[in-house]
């Protein structure tokens, strides 16, 4: 992520109503950490404002007047764009959810979230860690369970130990930056223990992995919100 030189986090709110964009501007504008570049209400519209801004996150809603946010994902991902996605959303369907994951959002929350939970999670997410709304984890964990096999304890214990613990530390919400220290590594050596432990679990995203690792060891992953 290339945040400016006073760590200031770019944000581009894309959602299909002007009330919420308008709630969300207001309550971000008032954080000098976030500076709002730009909205949009679109697919097409948001694609064209992440290519012209670059944003550093986009806050992200699933329906939009003309087709889901899961497509913005995935055209983000081809297009090898670094802008992070947290989907801010009203629907907890569970296809709904596991398909912005597999698509590569970078998190999940519902919009009956706090002001302040918001706030963390967006400056969580910019520093590289994966959220799920407690109210969506467990689902989540259950399908990503059923797309892997064999069981997800056997596809765990492929992993070597060095792979396993760094696993564990994103599923607590570290970045990498805190893996390496907590671990000794540096943060190369680290993103190449997760790839391997991503590749090795047939899976895409660490956000996946942290759901996984959390549903096999029932370990709560994600940080508290109310």
């Amino acid at each position: 992520m290339n945040l400016s030189e006073t760590n200031t986090i770019r944000l581009l709110i894309v959602d299909d109503h002007d009330v919420t964009r308008l709630g969300l501007r207001t309550l971000l504008e008032s954080c000098p950490q976030f500076q709002v570049v730009g909205e949009a209400g679109s697919v097409a519209d948001a694609i064209e404002a992440v290519a012209r801004i670059q944003p550093d996150l986009m806050l992200l809603d699933l329906r939009l007047s003309d087709g889901s946010g899961i497509d913005v994902c995935r055209r983000l991902r081809e297009m090898h764009m670094d802008t992070k996605v947290l989907v801010l959303t009203s629907y907890a369907d569970d296809d709904l959810v596991f398909n912005a994951i597999a698509a590569g959002a970078d998190g999940y929350l519902l919009k009956e979230i706090h002001g302040d939970s918001l706030i963390q999670a967006i400056q969580d997410v910019a520093a590289g860690k994966s959220i799920l709304d407690p109210a969506v984890t467990r689902r989540v964990m259950s399908r990503v369970r059923a797309a892997t096999h064999p069981a997800v304890q056997n596809k765990l214990d492929i992993l070597s130990a060095q792979e396993r613990r760094v696993v564990a530390l994103v599923a607590e919400g570290k970045t990498n930056k805190e893996i390496g220290r907590d671990m000794g590594l540096s943060d190369k050596t680290v993103k190449n223990y997760l790839s391997n432990a991503i590749e090795k679990l047939n899976l895409t995203r660490r956000s996946q992995a942290a759901a996984l690792f959390s549903a096999e060891t029932r370990e709560p992953s994600l940080p508290s919100i109310s």
